[in-house]
């Protein structure tokens, strides 16, 4: 969407920038402000978006028939954002009662993916060695047959 705007604002066909006192130079700035925004995502940053969604605040909606204008569109993006910011950076500050946070991407989902889908996908795509490749698809069948039973102590294959 930012890149369609910044598209948009080459030609600023409908001069909806201009009466609101809004340079092409100025909006280019603020998209480019709001995407490092976004790349961040840091909580403080929605008092910096609720100061640019100020920029396009008197950016009229269009009338039933008519396309937005560009300015417009521009207000509905920042206001969108500001908007949605405490949501989108709420893993950056949430607490649990007990003190708990949010770690991220790397919670126990993602663990539990790694420890057994993408091991059953490297089996899957190939090895180098055919004997490799059938020792490990038999390595994973064998422990597949132990989960309904709580799985398998593999501490003995490692040592």
């Amino acid at each position: 969407m930012i890149t369609d705007l910044r598209t948009l604002l080459e030609c600023d066909s409908d001069a909806s920038l201009a009466a609101l006192g809004v340079t092409p130079e100025q909006a280019r700035a603020d998209l480019d402000r709001l995407e490092q925004l976004i790349q961040t995502r840091q909580p403080e940053g929605q008092a910096e978006l609720e100061r640019l969604q100020t920029h396009y605040q008197g950016a009229m909606p269009p009338k039933k028939g008519q396309s937005a204008s560009l300015a417009y569109r521009l207000h509905l993006l920042f206001v969108d954002r500001w908007n949605l910011w405490p949501r989108l950076t709420r893993y950056r500050t949430w607490r649990g009662p007990n003190g708990e946070t949010i770690d991220g991407i790397n919670n126990a989902c993602e663990r539990g993916i790694g420890w057994w889908i993408k091991e059953r996908y490297r089996s899957m795509r190939g090895c180098k060695r055919i004997v490799s490749a059938v020792n490990v698809s038999r390595l994973l069948a064998f422990c597949g047959n132990f989960l309904e039973r709580g799985g398998l102590n593999l501490a003995a294959l490692v040592v």
